[in-house]
């Protein structure tokens, strides 16, 4: 039998809830970010949630247990600035750290004082590459003003500063000039599944038993 050319990341999972203290009636929309060695071969690479309510069981969460599930293959797991991938003959970094695939993208809009809608917060993270069940808590934050007479302006008009696209989010380029503030957090939890990674020369870990026979690599 050949050996495999590539190997296969299968994430699901699930943007879980959010805590945004001062705000309401919430959605969230995702995109997925990669560099030009992945290709989805299925699921969803964007999408966007219901919108949802604080309640009396839960006054400061905002639950929306959105599903998330989609495939990718690649040749090559590196990817962050860190670690510019293996070289001829070089073996990769014994820690799953240094492993930066694709990156999901958050972006929580809500309405303001005047019913439009304003983002209210922006956040990313990497996909774990560990088999198993992950869960991850993402700092948000918003871009800000740099001035008071703006921050007023785009008060009434309701046109606060976003991005024009959140993809941003997850590039380090162009960020230092950027001010923002801390916004709220998002929970979101994955379900991990590789196969073929370990004949292709790369070790993860072990991956953690949910069921049975666990989501383990293949």
């Amino acid at each position: 039998m050949a050996a495999p050319s590539v190997f296969l990341l299968a994430v699901s999972g699930e943007i879980e809830s959010g805590e945004f203290p001062g705000f309401d009636d919430l959605y969230c929309k995702f995109s997925f970010v990669y560099g030009q060695d992945w290709v989805p071969t299925a699921g969803l690479e964007e999408g966007i949630s219901q919108i949802t309510s604080k309640s009396s069981v839960s006054p400061t969460t905002l639950v929306w247990n959105f599903p998330i599930d989609i495939t990718f293959k690649s040749t090559n797991p590196f990817g962050c600035e860190c670690w510019g991938g293996p070289g001829p003959g070089a073996k990769a970094p014994p820690h799953p750290h240094f492993l930066a695939g694709p990156q999901i993208v958050l972006s929580v809009y809500g309405p303001d004082f005047f019913g439009h809608d304003v983002v209210r917060g922006y956040g990313a993270v990497h996909v774990p590459f560990v088999p198993g069940r992950h869960k991850r808590t993402i700092a948000m934050f918003v871009p800000e003003s740099t001035s008071r007479l703006q921050q007023l302006t785009s008060w009434f008009t309701g046109r606060r500063p976003e991005f024009t696209d959140p993809k941003v989010v997850a590039q380090g380029e162009g960020r230092e000039v950027t001010r923002v503030r801390s916004q709220g957090f998002v929970t979101i939890s994955f379900n991990v599944i590789t196969k073929d990674l370990h004949k292709l020369g790369y070790d993860v870990g072990q991956g953690q038993s949910t069921g049975p026979q666990g989501l383990q690599g293949l």
